[in-house]
């Protein structure tokens, strides 16, 4: 079994335990559940199917099950929040923890630096602007960027890109992006990307009063549509953008950084009763 610090899902954790358990042993879910305290001999079942959570007291009883103390204790406390807290800031939180508590140990945690790129959107600007400015210092890459940000956060996005492997230093000392992909916990990686697009949204409806209607696009329908009818649209939308990405990776002559959003939200709740048959 892996150490717990290296997980990112604490129901991934239950499940991979039983599943060595079941390998090495007659064990059972009902045993499973007695291991951890529990009454219910299918609770550890549903907790790992997601189907049940854990509370204040059930986290206590299953660290106590699994003999976690000191920083192990911690991060699994922390794992259980990051994954059933309801709200972003908490699960930031959360985060934050894990990652500290994995790099006190000197564990890398799984995905860290796909969380750390989609959490900001200084690292997506820079990675474009850098090696369209060779020679640029980053006081001069942070002075072309519409939204605020210091020379000192463009040196340490650049820093962490190197190290990350979405930039490389080339040999008259520019910089070229690499076509590595990053890749995390489902989770974290969700959790970041809602940052990033919260944060994108803002710059569009900044965007509205900053810049002439020619230097930007802004367009939309208010609809009524089927269920049916989304997921077509839905469809078109991310063809919409692999077109986008194709146009992109073909253009050479990069002067500028744009962002594109694809949003399509509800305005209203869903009609009862309007799609039974008349």
């Amino acid at each position: 079994m892996e150490s717990i610090l290296r997980y990112q899902d604490f129901r991934r954790y239950l499940q991979d335990f039983y599943d060595w358990k079941k390998r090495t042993s007659k064990f059972s879910w009902r045993d499973y559940s007695k291991m951890a305290g529990f009454v219910s001999p299918v609770f550890m079942k549903q907790v790992c199917e997601g189907k049940a959570n854990l509370g204040k007291k059930a986290t206590v009883k299953v660290a106590d099950a699994f003999n976690f103390t000191g920083i192990e204790r911690d991060y699994f406390f922390n794992l259980v929040m990051f994954a059933q807290a309801k709200t972003d800031d908490k699960k930031h939180f959360a985060y934050a923890e894990m990652e500290t508590i994995a790099k006190a140990s000197k564990v890398n945690l799984v995905g860290a630096e796909a969380y750390k790129y989609y959490d900001s959107w200084v690292h997506p600007v820079v990675r474009e602007l850098a090696p369209a400015m060779p020679g640029a210092v980053p006081k001069e890459i942070a002075g072309k960027c519409v939204h605020e940000v210091s020379a000192k956060e463009v040196k340490e996005s650049i820093e962490f890109q190197v190290r990350a492997g979405l930039l490389k230093k080339t040999d008259d000392g520019n910089y070229s992006q690499t076509d590595k992909l990053l890749g995390g916990d489902t989770q974290s990686m969700s959790l970041a990307v809602r940052s990033m697009n919260r944060q994108m949204a803002t710059f569009a409806v900044d965007a509205i009063d900053r810049f002439a209607a020619d230097e930007r696009y802004v367009a939309g329908v208010t609809m009524g549509v089927s269920d049916g009818a989304f997921e077509k649209i839905v469809e078109v939308l991310k063809k919409c953008r692999e077109q986008v990405l194709e146009i992109v990776a073909n253009d050479d002559k990069v002067n500028q950084v744009l962002r594109l959003n694809l949003q399509l939200f509800p305005l209203t709740e869903k009609i009862e009763g309007a799609d039974d048959e008349k």
